[in-house]
């Protein structure tokens, strides 16, 4: 598994833990970490993708919410709502990821740790909030700018 794989599913499922302890996240984050061990460049790319998760809820709840019409986020299953915020927080801020990484790991990471409904369901709102964005440039959306291996 890669670096950032790995990375993505360390945030998810601190991401989660957050769901449990809504009012304290950056305890909920250190506990995770602490009791799931990783190699440094996992943790780094873990702990930046939470940071920029829990410092941006509010614009990325909006906009999975306004892209999600038929689906309030309190009806959401936790644990995919937990991938949608990570991939959405990629999409809108992260220009150093492709987003038919981000989309196709948040596809493959709802695969794995969500229902069997989960895959379609991720990837249908993800599409959805891919359309309405601006594109990234030309070299970052082909991955050239990336070290895609990694991914």
């Amino acid at each position: 598994m890669g670096i950032r794989r790995e990375g993505r599913e360390h945030a998810l499922q601190a991401l989660y833990s957050i769901e449990l302890h809504p009012d304290t996240p950056r305890e909920a984050v250190r506990l995770f970490m602490e009791a799931h061990p990783c190699k440094v460049s996992v943790k780094n790319f873990a702990m930046g993708l939470l940071s920029g998760v829990i410092d941006n809820q509010a614009g990325v709840d909006a906009k999975i919410a306004e892209k999600s019409p038929n689906w309030s986020i309190s009806r959401m299953a936790k644990i995919d709502l937990c991938i949608i915020r990570l991939a959405t927080y990629e999409l809108l801020f992260r220009d150093d990821i492709p987003s038919s990484v981000t989309i196709n790991e948040a596809i493959e990471i709802a695969k794995k740790f969500g229902s069997e409904e989960s895959p379609a369901f991720v990837n249908g709102i993800l599409d959805e909030i891919f359309r309405g964005l601006p594109q990234k440039s030309a070299a970052v959306a082909e991955g050239a700018e990336v070290d895609t291996a990694a991914e």
